[in-house]
């Protein structure tokens, strides 16, 4: 690894387009239509980006890897991350850029459908392209899309250390358990997962992550760190909950932020419910995230309320 890395954070995979639909309530109720206000809208921001987006506007140096289709919602990807000034290397995905709807329902809460023919086994990041940004970054986070865990063992070789996002994990899927295993720091959401303490432990225990979180929305999330389990408050949102969507993505900046800035564990998750409080806020329809500034000094306030919380 580069003793002057050029990146802090190179993110691995998660880039796509999302259509954003308001609904009257989820479940949808069954009907022959109905009319949807504030309107449907397509926009740029999937897991990977909403994280490269979250990391950057915390002022960390950050690239994007992934595989990016040659069509309009490929454009869109571009676009965002041009706007923004985050670098992205993109490897030509035959199959066009991945892309999902989202149902939204007033209370903010999420149903997403994923287009399943936009990845395929055979994608593949170039293992010398992989090596190389990763080998010039100080940490690398991976997500969970095809063709990432592909590239588990070549991350592995470089010595860059690795966090990635389970998201809504049953902690039972092998798909999900490659990455799990191979990550210094797992986030995953305590959705799915009878017992979080039970999973936090088992990913600890089989794999290589020294840090664990379990993210549990309004209950908060739980830290396993030397084999210490820790709850971590929810933090009240800045603003009127609008929207979950990005909320994990904006807690793994948060605590990838603290944790590059060698602030201990427990801070980091500060950090992190910081920041996931922020992207609660936000309008499905929009990409945006917590400044440093704010982070900063929302962090600060709390500490001031809860000074040996």
């Amino acid at each position: 690894m580069s003793s002057t890395p050029e990146t802090d954070v190179l993110v691995l995979g998660g880039a796509g387009v999302d259509t954003i639909v308001y609904v009257p309530d989820l479940p949808l109720p069954l009907a022959d239509s109905h009319m949807i206000r504030p309107g449907i809208r397509t926009r740029a921001g999937q897991t990977g980006d909403f994280l490269a987006l979250g990391l950057s506007a915390l002022g960390l140096r950050t690239h994007h890897l992934d595989v990016l289709g040659d069509d309009p919602e490929g454009d869109l990807v571009r676009a965002l991350h041009r706007d923004r000034g985050i670098p992205l290397t993109t490897v030509p995905l035959g199959a066009g850029t991945k892309r999902a709807v989202n149902f939204v329902s007033p209370d903010g809460r999420r149903l997403s459908l994923y287009d399943a023919t936009r990845c395929g086994e055979s994608d593949r990041l170039p293992e010398g392209t992989v090596t190389a940004l990763a080998s010039a970054s100080r940490h690398v986070h991976v997500c969970i899309t095809q063709p990432c865990v592909h590239a588990l063992p070549a991350l592995r070789r470089t010595g860059v250390t690795l966090s990635t996002d389970l998201h809504d994990w049953d902690g039972e899927n092998p798909y999900h358990e490659a990455f799990a295993l191979a990550a210094d720091v797992v986030f995953v959401s305590a959705a799915a997962l009878d017992d979080p303490e039970r999973t936090l432990r088992d990913i600890t225990a089989r794999g290589r992550a020294v840090e664990a979180v379990a993210t549990a929305g309004a209950d908060g999330a739980y830290l396993l760190t030397d084999g210490e389990l820790t709850h971590v408050p929810a933090v009240a949102p800045p603003a009127p909950v609008v929207d979950s969507n990005g909320a994990g993505d904006a807690f793994a900046a948060g605590y990838l932020f603290g944790r590059l800035a060698g602030e201990p564990p427990l801070r980091c998750a500060l950090f992190g419910a910081v920041a996931g409080a922020h992207a609660c806020t936000v309008p499905s329809t929009r990409t945006d995230a917590v400044d440093r500034a704010a982070l900063l000094a929302r962090a600060a306030e709390l500490t001031a309320e809860h000074p040996t919380g």
